[in-house]
């Protein structure tokens, strides 16, 4: 018990310390009465992580939207720590620990359990780069990003005052810099100070206020909103991987629909993702892909909800979808045929979406797995059943068939068969194949494939007649 109170003053003292020397950035501190935050939503791992640091001699805190969460009641998917020890002396205190990044040099601290490897993100406090030199992009944009400073700095240098707070576990203690407690209170996202200087420092911000809105129900602040439409056209001059990265938070934040009508009144939907422009339009000839999409962000909202995973890939197949149907549409138009037609409209509606944001590699490919067993659900026939439910990513495709089905695009009758397919015993399955021996090969008239022509029979020739 002494030892255990030893190291709780301990711990203590960086913080008041801290708070002596910075008087004219001292934070508000919230005692656990007032914040509420359950500890039993805390990570063990972020917990031993602040311990670890607090016991070296360093200053340590959990901090940003793991605070945000806390405070909401919510249990954080991702706990960061700041601390003001040097990604060096983290790395050193950790077995399994590397450093991340070069604009913004990070540590990653993994932990091993028995579910998923779970990783603690721990960066040291940042100072203000009002005369960093060439840290700082003509255009206000930060290029390099390891310049250490104190914690109320760090706190400044924060985008939201909803991310400006710093828990501490052994005190359970909240330092709040920036009155983040009160706008939670309002229900209000506020930028921590210029908001147009704060966007152009990093234009990512944008779309983190986007998404942060969408996900708390909050309200952006009217300084906060105002700069967005202005200076939208700065997202492009983002590094794609950051670009990437952030576009798929937002569509998996669990409230991508209400994420993209945001991005739509803020201004910044316009070439980002090409669909994006006519998921939002209302024009008739749009109603089709509308339905579509909304179906598959629903969806995709409701697994992530429930706490369940979702496949970028298959996402961004859906998202994608309806330019490629009216690719490939257009193709077999021209006179080509089926498959050739559908890998040619998948090139092409890669290569549009490239001009904005590039999606990565990896899921291009299992887009265009997914995409390129379409056709094959329409042959129900032989071999062909068997062989497309043991492709690896037969449930990916699947999954997709049946939201072509949703919306009407497809005959509903094939997702029906194809599920009563899958659960059938061995016999069962032959009667299925049985039932459609008779049905064209394409199977549904709504499809873009061209039914097969049966080919003639083919005529002897003199000289066969004769052989015979």
């Amino acid at each position: 018990m002494i030892t255990k109170f030893i190291k709780r003053i301990l711990r203590r003292d960086p913080m008041e310390r801290h708070m002596q020397v910075n008087q004219s950035g001292a934070p508000k501190c919230v005692p656990k009465k007032t914040h509420r935050i359950d500890p039993h939503l805390l990570s063990k791992n972020a917990v031993k992580v602040t311990d670890t640091l607090q016991e070296a001699g360093y200053e340590a805190f959990i901090v940003g939207g793991a605070v945000r969460d806390l405070a909401l009641g919510i249990g954080p998917k991702d706990f960061d720590v700041a601390t003001n020890a040097t990604p060096d002396q983290v790395q050193k205190l950790f077995r399994k620990a590397r450093l991340i990044g070069r604009r913004f040099q990070i540590v990653h601290v993994t932990f091993f359990g028995k579910g998923a490897p779970e990783i603690i993100e721990v960066s040291t406090f940042r100072a203000l780069l009002d005369n960093a030199g060439d840290h700082v992009a003509e255009s206000g944009r930060i290029l390099r990003d390891n310049v250490w400073g104190s914690q109320h700095e760090d706190a400044a240098r924060r985008d939201f005052s909803i991310n400006a707070m710093y828990y501490d576990p052994a005190t359970e203690t909240v330092l709040d810099y920036h009155g983040g407690m009160a706008d939670m209170q309002k229900k209000t996202l506020r930028m921590i100070g210029d908001p147009a200087k704060r966007y152009r420092e990093d234009p990512i911000r944008m779309l983190r206020a986007i998404r942060f809105a969408a996900k708390t129900g909050f309200t952006l602040d009217a300084a906060t909103h105002a700069p967005i439409a202005k200076l939208s056209n700065l997202i492009h001059d983002v590094p794609a991987a950051r670009l990437f990265d952030e576009i798929l938070k937002l569509l998996m934040s669990g409230y991508s629909w209400a994420a993209i009508q945001g991005l739509r009144d803020a201004g910044l939907h316009h070439g980002l993702l090409p669909l994006l422009d006519h998921i939002l339009d209302t024009k008739a000839d749009s109603k089709e892909a509308n339905n579509f999409v909304r179906l598959a962000l629903a969806n995709t909202d409701e697994r992530i909800q429930s706490g369940k995973s979702v496949s970028a890939g298959f996402l961004f197949a859906t998202l994608l979808w309806p330019d490629l149907l009216k690719n490939w549409k257009q193709n077999i138009a021209k006179g080509m045929s089926n498959i050739p037609a559908l890998h040619d409209a998948m090139d092409d509606t890669i290569a549009t979406q490239s001009s904005g944001m590039t999606i990565q590699r990896r899921f291009e490919s299992d887009m265009r797995e997914i995409w390129s067993m379409q056709p094959r659900f329409e042959k129900r026939v032989g071999r062909y059943p068997y062989r497309l439910i043991e492709s690896p990513r037969f449930r990916a495709g699947y999954d997709f068939m049946l939201l072509r089905c949703a919306t009407g695009e497809q005959n509903p009758a094939l997702g029906e068969w194809w599920t009563s397919f899958i659960a059938a015993d061995p016999a069962g399955q032959e009667a299925l194949m049985t039932s459609v021996k008779t049905e064209s090969a394409s199977g549904n008239a709504n499809s873009p494939a061209k039914k097969r022509r049966r080919r003639k029979p083919k005529v002897a020739s003199p000289a066969e007649d004769a052989a015979s």
